[in-house]
């Protein structure tokens, strides 16, 4: 018998054919398994060299047993091919695999699976390259999204402990800044794509849908022991396909987070660059490693994901937080910089235990001191000058405009100044800050809550109305006390109920006191001055002290002779009391904020006017 005749009679060619499909589809399923999952390189090659081994296995098996229906045997040459019951099942196993081949080959082709980076980035570039553009160009003037858009979702947490979200959304934040600098791509704001954290299952085309861009950036962060993977990936929406996707796999440091950071930036302008035009030859969006102190940066990067929803209960620990970075490492610019932006907002939450305007203007100099190119510590420096009156509007507003020199698109200095716009009458100019921010950030919900107190103090109540109706239907607790003097003036006693306990939640001197507040503004029979002085015992029984900071109790229980200027809520723009407003308690609060010096040296606002040398009146 020939050496083909017994390798046939053997099954030899049916198995290893058999071997040969099945090993193809577990390739190509554990392709896109592994490409999923992040996993690194090395898992692959391991499954390659497994299937290669076992076909030499098989081979040999296949050759030396024969499997019959007493079982697993030897061959010892008394089965013939054409009467063996396997040959029959090899054959249909074949024919079965190849059908399955068959359907994977098609859904490849109808719906590309998630690449490698080295194919997914030669496949980009070359779509680029060979004029894909225009389609794409065709579906953005469609949908009137542009081409050159992108929003970076916050990675995921996938570390053991499930402890390092902050981690994580850090990283995501990080990158997204460095977008901003790039001229020609727009770049959806951090408040809303972070708004649909979580909430990935939506499907990446309906959130770049909502969020009003082409491309999405997601990935994944694990923190174990002393290394780091991060995982990032680039969706072109529209197509509902991957442009890029890459792992990193390194050990823990700042220099190499900063560069995996770098490279992300870098690959997503590479992948858009023909979209984005000339903004990306003028690119410079190297991240600058600003700290080699790994716990300081993990500080910072906490405490500036709690400040972003800070209140009164958690203030102290994001202060507590920046503080040890900056003692980590004093020459960290953009710690002292959140440490300054801190401190300063710390009065206005109701928390008076130290200096802290002194502390922010300390810290806000030594940011300035280390990195002159931030805008943050400028906007801190700028606010602080009116944190006490009297105001010093004029060096305020200089501050604000370096602020926003340096970062067109901070929308924290142009609430700061509209907030400062606000105090000083010049209500379309804070209106015109307010707008602005919002187009940079639609989902900032100050701005709009601040949007509505303008529109109020402007007369346009019916519009400032509507608005706080979309903040309370939204689930916002970014009110203003405008919102519950309002609400109270016209007979919303529900919605002043609601908005009071928005503040009852956010401030602990607000313990105890909403239902106070409620029936001043709501009960005609209210006894203001015994209630005042029942207020007033209580009060300092709780607090041991009478100061009551920004909140505007005096003003609601209607001891006029005690307020005192608040540039926070500006009560002399406040038309709900008419017994204030013909009290001469509405100038003596003008007059100590420093407004009409202010005014003698820039302009009156249109609902003022100077009386005299030395006097001043307002509608």
């Amino acid at each position: 018998m020939s050496l083909i005749s017994e390798i046939k009679r053997r099954n030899v060619f049916r198995v290893t054919a058999a071997y040969l499909v099945i090993g193809w589809l577990v390739l190509q399923v554990s392709d896109i398994l592994l490409d999923f999952t992040g996993a690194p390189e090395w898992v692959g090659k391991t499954i390659i060299a497994l299937l290669l081994l076992g076909l030499v296995l098989t081979i040999v098996l296949t050759w030396v047993y024969e499997i019959t229906p007493e079982g697993i045997r030897r061959d010892d040459g008394r089965i013939n091919a054409g009467d063996s019951a396997r040959a029959q099942r090899l054959n249909l196993l074949t024919i079965l695999a190849a059908v399955m081949v068959a359907a994977m080959f098609v859904w490849q082709q109808t719906r590309p699976p998630a690449e490698s980076a080295a194919v997914t980035e030669a496949t980009a570039a070359s779509g680029i390259a060979g004029g894909s553009n225009s389609a794409e160009s065709d579906d953005s003037i469609q949908t009137g999204i542009s081409a050159a858009s992108i929003a970076v979702l916050p990675f995921v947490d996938l570390s053991p402990d499930g402890d390092q979200e902050y981690f994580s959304d850090g990283i995501a934040e990080e990158i997204l800044n460095l977008l901003t600098r790039v001229g020609g791509l727009k770049v959806a704001s951090r408040t809303s794509s972070f708004g649909f954290k979580g909430q990935e299952a939506l499907g990446m085309p309906l959130i770049a849908e909502k969020l009003k861009v082409r491309h999405v950036l997601e990935g994944s962060v694990r923190k174990s022991g002393n290394t780091i993977r991060i995982t990032a990936q680039i969706i072109d929406a529209a197509a509902d396909r991957h442009l890029w996707s890459k792992t990193y796999d390194r050990e823990l440091s700042t220099d190499t987070i900063f560069t995996i950071q770098d490279e992300i930036a870098s690959a997503i302008v590479e992948q858009l660059a023909g979209m984005i035009g000339d903004g990306a030859d003028k690119l410079d969006v190297a991240a600058k490693a600003d700290t080699q102190n790994l716990s300081a940066y993990e500080a910072y990067l906490e405490a500036r994901a709690i400040f972003e929803r800070r209140n009164s209960l958690n203030l102290h620990d994001i202060i507590n937080k920046l503080e040890y970075a900056v003692d980590a490492d004093p020459s960290f610019a953009r710690a002292f910089e959140q440490l300054a932006a801190s401190y300063s907002v710390a009065p206005s939450w109701g928390i008076r235990d130290r200096d802290y305007v002194s502390l922010s203007n300390e810290a806000a100099q030594r940011a300035v001191e280390l990195n002159p190119d931030l805008s943050l510590p400028y906007a801190v420096l700028g606010s602080n000058l009116t944190e006490h009156p009297p105001g010093q509007f004029s060096e305020a507003f200089t501050y604000f405009e370096q602020a926003l020199q340096r970062d067109p698109n901070n929308t924290t200095a142009h609430l700061w100044r509209a907030e400062d716009y606000v105090a000083t009458g010049f209500f379309e100019k804070a209106k015109a800050d307010l707008m602005r921010c919002l187009d940079i950030d639609p989902e900032y919900l100050l701005c709009r809550s601040w949007l509505a107190k303008v529109d109020f103090h402007m007369g346009n109540k019916a519009k400032a109305f509507a608005s706080y109706s979309e903040l309370v239907s939204d689930g916002s607790r970014a009110l203003t006390w405008e919102a519950v003097l309002e609400y109270a003036s016209v007979g919303k006693h529900d919605l002043t109920r609601w908005a009071l306990a928005r503040f009852f939640s956010d401030f602990a001197l607000m313990n105890g006191r909403s239902e106070l507040i409620y029936r001043a503004l709501t009960d005609p029979e209210f006894d203001f001055e015994k209630e005042a002085e029942i207020f007033e015992i209580e009060y300092r029984a709780i607090h041991g002290n009478y100061d009551i900071g920004n909140f505007p109790f005096h003003f609601i229980l209607k001891q006029y002779d005690r307020i005192e200027p608040s540039f926070t809520h500006s009560l002399w723009w406040n038309d709900t009391d008419a017994d204030f407003l013909k009290s001469p308690h509405r100038k003596r609060l003008v007059r100590e904020a420093g407004l009409p010096a202010y005014w003698r040296e820039a302009g009156f606002p249109p609902q003022c006017r100077a009386v005299g040398s030395d006097d001043f009146e307002c509608d």
